[in-house]
């Protein structure tokens, strides 16, 4: 799965116009007979008449999303998967207007883990929710019908929720995108609360670009929400990353095949160029047990525990039991428990953040296996409590998270997940584009070396430094008159093993770098390239070849040979 995409996401672009687009997707509702997607599906004539009236100039515009039935829609009833808690909204919630406003249409409302409580999607009076790639198997939750209308094609993109992992689990078993972004980016405003301190409004897609974009329309304090807050954004990668990951104890219980899978997704990051370095993220796991097994479950209950209590004769009907066993319970916790359970999350927030210290992102795989339904309906506690190890923590820790495939098992998708302190939202899309992406390793031998004034347009690039490296012993290097001053790399003839590894033709073996770039940031890069520079195969002194840096031949005429110095360092700590 490929997880670029154009800059121009509007539906006509891709799949004829947008009334097309419409027309399809209702089409493929109706193909895949998967009723439990949806709880309110919009009538197509509504669909074709909104979409008729965007401006086709807006950044969305003709994209269809689904919204998960926990945020609301004007118009459409908001039941977060429960008959008896329904209403309807006379307004969109932000995110939704914020959408709306850049172009893109809502085509229905989706199931959910009941209340946004449960990773598995099978928590509602509304059905099950069967996984797109092997319907006897969990679509994954709470967000599990918006990640399932997504990952059929049915839409462009989706709106969840995620407290818990409700954004991340279902993407990775349904080979999408799922991006959780820092707290209070997206306003929660017109969003049933499961932990309001706690919740995200998220995104699925197919495409990291198009979830990205998506995001970002939505970020923003809106006036209403007050824990809404303005994007801080860390600063761009460093040259090089540096990735965590858990130790192979923490790895422990995973699907069958599922550890081998991370270790190859472990070793793409490494062949990016990037630093990989095991870390014991014990304090980050025992936060993670505290959103289910201490008394922070008293928010679920001060969200919607009077409702559920007030209808207990409907519990097993239209209140699903392992809900309601759940938030009934938050009503136990004393504010005592409570406080005490809020020092020890800070303490363990602390020792998480000495643990990742000096990385910049650490990637963990989403969830820990891909249950049957069988499975989940013969313990429904304790599988569903296997699927958050790794999500669990980041709402507390007040983390940004991004979950993204990462291939497949045993014919099912594989997903891994890279999390990171508030506000690096956009430095975890810069690591999970280059991870998504192939990639070109080049050689510089100038300007672009590190520490010289043009090695920014390579990390612009997306470019990771991956080891210093020499030409082969026929090269000449010569000083050009540009500014900056950058210097010209040609082959001379046939070598002639002479003093100090320079021929006797004057021809020697050059110092350089060499830096890995995805193709898209390659392909920019090298548009902008100016005369008289040039790219080829460059062959190095270990035999291999690598592409690279070199000039036209008539650029060096009269200009003064360097080769000597053995580098564009050397000579110009000499010059």
């Amino acid at each position: 799965m490929s997880t670029s995409t154009s800059t121009n996401t509007s539906a006509s672009t891709t799949t004829g116009t947008a009334a097309d687009r419409v027309r399809d997707a209702f089409d493929r509702i109706a193909t895949v007979d998967r009723p439990e997607v949806w709880i309110t599906l919009r009538d197509r004539a509504d669909v074709l008449a909104e979409v008729s009236r965007v401006d086709p100039s807006l950044p969305l515009a003709g994209l269809l999303f689904a919204v998960k039935d926990n945020i609301d829609v004007a118009g459409l009833p908001t039941t977060a998967a429960a008959r008896s808690y329904a209403n309807e909204p006379t307004d969109d919630a932000t995110a939704v207007a914020r959408l709306r406003a850049a172009g893109a249409v809502v085509v229905g409302k989706t199931n959910l883990d009941q209340f946004a409580t449960g990773l598995v999607g099978t928590r509602s009076p509304f059905g099950a929710v069967r996984n797109a790639w092997d319907p006897t198997r969990i679509s994954g939750g709470s967000s599990s019908g918006s990640a399932t209308a997504v990952a059929l094609g049915i839409v462009d993109f989706a709106l969840g929720t995620d407290t818990a992992g409700s954004g991340r689990v279902p993407a990775a078993l349904g080979n999408l995108v799922g991006v959780k972004p820092t707290k209070g980016l997206v306003p929660n405003t017109g969003v049933v609360p499961a932990c309001r301190s706690q919740d995200c409004v998220t995104v699925f897609a197919r495409s990291l670009d198009l979830a990205r974009t998506a995001t970002e329309l939505m970020t923003g304090p809106d006036g209403v929400d007050p824990l809404a807050r303005e994007d801080t954004a860390h600063a761009a990668l460093p040259t090089t990353p540096r990735i965590a990951v858990p130790l192979p104890s923490q790895l422990e219980g995973l699907a069958p095949g599922w550890a081998e899978a991370f270790t190859t997704a472990v070793d793409r990051f490494r062949a990016l160029g990037h630093q990989v370095v095991e870390v014991d993220i014990a304090p980050l796991l025992d936060a993670a047990a505290l959103l289910y097994d201490g008394a922070f479950v008293a928010e679920r209950y001060a969200a919607v525990g009077a409702h559920i209590d007030a209808h207990r004769d409907l519990v097993g009907d239209d209140l699903d039991p392992s809900v309601a066993m759940i938030v009934l319970g938050g009503a136990t916790p004393t504010a005592a428990e409570l406080f005490a359970d809020q020092e020890r999350l800070d303490r363990l927030g602390a020792a998480g953040r000495a643990v990742l210290a000096g990385t910049t992102a650490l990637l963990t795989p989403t969830t820990t296996w891909h249950p049957t339904l069988a499975e989940v309906a013969a313990d429904p506690i304790g599988a569903n409590s296997r699927m958050g190890r790794y999500t669990n923590f980041a709402n507390l820790l007040d983390m940004a998270s991004l979950a993204v495939p990462a291939g497949f098992v045993d014919g099912l998708p594989f997903g891994v997940m890279l999390t990171g302190p508030a506000f690096t939202d956009r430095r975890l899309a810069a690591l999970a584009r280059a991870f998504a992406a192939p990639t070109v390793d080049l050689l510089v031998v100038g300007a672009h070396l590190r520490g010289q004034p043009l090695n920014g347009q390579l990390v612009a690039a997306g470019g990771s430094f991956v080891r210093d490296a020499h030409t082969a012993s026929d090269y000449r290097l010569y000083a050009l008159d540009t500014v900056p001053p950058k210097p010209g790399l040609v082959r001379a003839g046939p070598v002639t093993p002479g003093n100090g590894g320079t021929s006797s033709s004057g021809s020697g073996s050059i110092a350089g770098e060499v830096w890995r770039l995805p193709a898209a940031g390659f392909a920019t890069f090298v548009a902008a390239l100016p005369a008289p520079m040039a790219i080829g195969t460059v062959a190095l002194d270990d035999g291999t070849g690598v592409t690279g840096f070199l000039v036209e031949p008539w650029a060096v005429d009269g200009a003064q040979d360097i080769t000597h110095h053995g580098g564009w360092r050397a000579y110009r700590e000499q010059a």
